[in-house]
């Protein structure tokens, strides 16, 4: 029987729908919200998606079940007038110090006060919104935390905790005393934080951003004595356009390049390159171990967030981690030597800038294992948003740029080293790498391999001779976790895992412009259809390798390319 519900008097159909929200939003009509994410518990606090049945009740949409022949009303006087307190009790007790916060523009407080018309607040300001009663922590190198600013959704505790299994933080205290803090006070640097920034991405306010770095790459870019040179990851090309009103999952990376040659940058790469190099000692890595019949499963190390969350939960299982380092870092070692003899003739210092989805980029940048001689390999790391920001600051219209080519010779990258922006691409780089068919149909089928797809966890095999590897795709820490816990019982076995702290991979990064599911999957179909219509498919194909290896890294491919985590 098909089921329905009366909506504002109009018949909305329904099938597996698990809340009211989900049938209004289904029916056109966007209820605000602040604490409801699909993708999480439902919270219920913020009481902003109420509606009204036809007895007059009021129930919120979306921790209410819908129900065949259900009546509800979504904007009646009384509801109205509900929402409008709520948004007044809020802006009473928040720091509204709009202007100067990083989360002007894309704050839900403000755009939900707009939608309202709130120009006026009738409640006195708080005695608790008139001074900082809670310091900034920006002891983090990839996010900011601002108490005064939260509004108790409880989106980032939820975030923290049941998609990333780290718990840093946390409400604490009763009643008007309720806020979000981590334990004991601590600096959020000094908790098990693992930098994903995932809490920022979630947070509807200016409570927790993005570390902004943007005055770095200026004052760099201003110094005529260094030398600026940029690496851009895969999955930025994909997500700085919708910042500009250009769909999402467009390609966007020759408009990226004319941007970044406006802006100031000297020299502007693609971080495919680095991921061709971790392609090919990564798999060398796999193979040897094989060969040489040690422990597996052998974990993937690109993502910085995951390496940190092993470090801090799993420590006994570090030795299985590769020692391949990210492409992100494998570049900056690279960049660095290729311009060593150049910055000695010239007297320019180089100064590498990585433009990441992510955040836990920027910690993994400061790592100590990542500075040779006091120098460190990547010198500044900025998300998408900070160089859509730069982009705005420089007046520069984006959209209406004439499109441009890289720098050679590091912008030849194959199309394998594109898909680490999505969930399973680097396993899916690898498996290319280690099928004995090189052709363009056997890497087509490939596709198919089970290395595709948003699900959180994904499993398959994939024959090897005669030997039949299996191997698990993971994205999202608690998944992580998880699986784990099964391979230390011996509940299941893999020979190779690929994990990446955010859902959906790095084109879900904390960095990205916030996109719910139907963003990620245009981003990850952007990404497919780019390494498609690459002419070089697979990362030993890239002609640029060969003398690379021959020459900088000729004797120094583990000093350059690897290194060694402790538990």
């Amino acid at each position: 029987m098909n089921k329905y519900m009366m909506i504002n008097g109009e018949q909305v159909a329904f099938t597996d729908e698990k809340n009211v929200l989900d049938v209004v939003r289904k029916a056109g009509i966007d209820l605000p919200t602040f604490c409801y994410y699909s993708e999480l518990s439902v919270y219920g606090a913020c009481r902003m998606c109420i509606v009204e049945d036809s007895n007059g009740n009021i129930m919120t949409s979306c921790s209410t079940p819908p129900k065949h022949g259900m009546e509800i009303r979504t904007h009646t006087p009384r509801l109205q007038k509900h929402r409008k307190i709520i948004l007044k009790l809020l802006l009473a007790s928040h720091c509204r110090e709009c202007t100067t916060c990083s989360k002007s523009g894309s704050c839900r407080l403000q755009d939900l006060a707009n939608r309202f018309g709130i120009k006026e607040i009738r409640f006195d300001k708080s005695e608790k919104a008139y001074k900082d009663e809670f310091p900034i922590d920006d002891s983090s190198p990839a996010i900011v935390r601002n108490p005064n600013k939260c509004i108790h959704c409880g989106d980032c505790v939820r975030m923290c905790s049941e998609k990333q299994n780290v718990g840093a933080i946390d409400f604490t205290q009763r009643g008007y005393e309720l806020r979000v803090s981590t334990a004991f006070d601590m600096p959020i640097a000094e908790t098990e934080c693992v930098n994903c920034g995932q809490c920022a991405a979630v947070c509807p306010t200016g409570a927790i951003v993005v570390k902004n770095n943007t005055s770095e790459a200026w004052d760099a870019i201003y110094d005529e004595n260094t030398r600026v040179i940029a690496q851009v990851a895969p999955a930025v090309r994909v997500a700085l356009g919708e910042e500009f009103s250009i769909p999402s999952g467009q390609n966007v990376m020759p408009l990226i390049a004319a941007a970044m040659r406006k802006l100031g940058f000297d020299e502007i790469y693609d971080t495919s390159f680095g991921a061709d190099l971790t392609v090919i000692e990564e798999t060398g890595e796999f193979a040897e171990k094989l060969a040489k019949g040690e422990k597996l499963p052998l974990f993937t190390s690109c993502c910085p967030a995951w390496v940190k969350y092993a470090e801090n939960r799993h420590p006994d299982i570090m030795h299985q981690v590769s020692t391949c380092k990210s492409p992100q870092q494998m570049f900056g070692s690279v960049i660095k030597e290729y311009f060593k003899d150049k910055s000695a003739a010239d007297g320019k210092k180089s100064f590498v800038v990585s433009i990441m989805p992510c955040t836990a980029k920027k910690a993994e940048a400061k790592r100590p294992e990542f500075n040779h001689d006091g120098i460190d390999d990547v010198d500044l790391v900025l998300t998408t948003q900070e160089l859509a920001n730069m982009i705005y600051e420089a007046g520069i219209s984006f959209e209406k740029l004439e499109p441009e080519a890289l720098d050679m010779p590091f912008g030849m990258f194959s199309g394998a080293g594109l898909i680490f922006g999505v969930t399973g691409g680097v396993t899916e780089a690898v498996v290319r790498k280690i099928a004995e068919e090189k052709t363009h149909n056997a890497i087509n089928n490939i596709r198919f391999c089970g290395a595709r797809g948003m699900e959180g966890v994904k499993e398959f095999e994939f024959p090897l001779g005669d030997r039949m590897l299996r191997i698990a795709v993971v994205s999202g820490l608690k998944n992580a976790d998880d699986l784990i816990r099964k391979l230390k019982s011996g509940e299941v076995h893999y020979d190779f895992i690929e994990v990446m702290a955010c859902p959906g991979g790095c084109i879900n990064g904390a960095g990205q412009p916030y996109g719910q599911m139907l963003e990620r999957e245009s981003r990850a179909k952007g990404l497919y259809a780019a390494d498609k219509q690459a002419k070089i498919r697979h990362s030993d194909a890239n002609p640029i390798l060969e003398p690379i290896y021959n020459t900088l890294l000729a004797g120094r491919t583990h000093e350059l390319l690897h290194v060694h985590y402790h538990s």
